[in-house]
């Protein structure tokens, strides 16, 4: 690993139900349990999903031309079984239009092209879900002794 692969997120309580997460550069995202209207951990995971992919994409395509319109939808099931919660049948549709002409063309010619690529190759996000990378959980006092 390289010195700079390290990437890392601190999330606080906020109050009950209610979590603020912060990232290295300070940027801040707030979640919750489902009993408002912030997103749950579920849908932040379906929004890195997505956002990741979309990310990709946009920037192979939008070096052609700025498209008219651009969404990317993620669905899938959450999944209560023997083995736990779990989401399954996860799924990103790309919707994205382009202007006429050559530099459009150009555009739509690289975007089924683009998303794979980032499905395959690019997308951290859904490449780890996908390699099924385990998750190591552990507990400090809030002291900081282990």
């Amino acid at each position: 690993m390289t010195d700079n692969s390290l990437r890392s997120v601190s999330i606080e309580r906020a109050g009950p139900g209610r979590f603020t997460a912060t990232n290295t550069r300070g940027g801040t995202v707030t979640f919750g349990t489902g009993s408002g209207t912030d997103f749950t951990p579920v849908e932040l995971l379906l929004a890195a999903i997505g956002g990741c992919s979309a990310a990709d994409v946009e920037v192979a395509t939008s070096r052609h031309t700025e498209p008219t319109a651009f969404s990317v939808t993620v669905t899938g099931n959450k999944v209560e079984d023997e083995g736990g919660n779990r989401m399954s049948d996860l799924v990103v549709t790309f919707s994205v239009a382009f202007p006429e002409g050559s530099s459009g063309d150009r555009a739509r010619t690289i975007l089924p092209r683009a998303v794979k690529t980032s499905h395959d190759r690019l997308c951290t996000v859904s490449r780890t879900i996908e390699a099924g990378t385990p998750v190591a959980v552990t507990v400090t006092d809030a002291a900081g002794d282990a």
